[in-house]
């Protein structure tokens, strides 16, 4: 049987609550609670598993009365959205957040499997064979926001 860490379960747990419905509010602590973890190891499940790359839009309200909203959003549909992740690739992109991205585009049945397959062949760090990670990283970061700005438009 396959061992997942805390982190998995939490993701989990928080994607069940999220179900179908296109947006939860949450209390850190209280998840924090549910699991007996800290309140940082919920905070490390939501930036590291609930990111603008993963699908999500991310909002908090710190004080007593404070929530995080986690938000399923659709990458392509809303092009505030699509600007959003444009601009988070920035002028680099690691091979890693890339794959991200495609494959919630995949997940979120924006893109076929072959056009999937073929984006990530396109970022692929065998195919960019650029002297440097840097420069790599540059290069992705074009040909993504060169292939999200094209799906924009289709």
């Amino acid at each position: 049987m396959e061992e997942r860490s805390i982190s998995d379960v939490i993701e989990a747990y928080l994607k069940s609550i999220l179900g179908n419905d296109p947006q939860i509010e949450i209390r850190r602590a209280e998840i924090a609670d549910h699991f007996d973890v800290v309140p940082s190891q919920i905070n490390y499940v939501i930036k590291t598993r609930f990111n603008l790359q993963n699908g999500y839009l991310v909002q908090s309200k710190r004080g007593g009365g404070g929530y995080i909203r986690i938000e399923r959003v659709n990458l392509l549909a809303d092009e505030d959205v699509l600007q959003m992740v444009i601009d988070n690739i920035g002028e680099a992109i690691s091979e890693k957040d890339a794959i991200k991205i495609i494959n919630t585009l995949y997940e979120e049945k924006l893109i076929s499997h072959r056009e999937g397959d073929l984006m990530l062949v396109a970022i692929d760090k065998a195919t960019l064979k650029q002297p440097t990670h840097q420069a790599e990283d540059q290069l992705r970061a074009r040909i993504l926001v060169a292939l999200l700005t094209r799906l924009r438009y289709e």
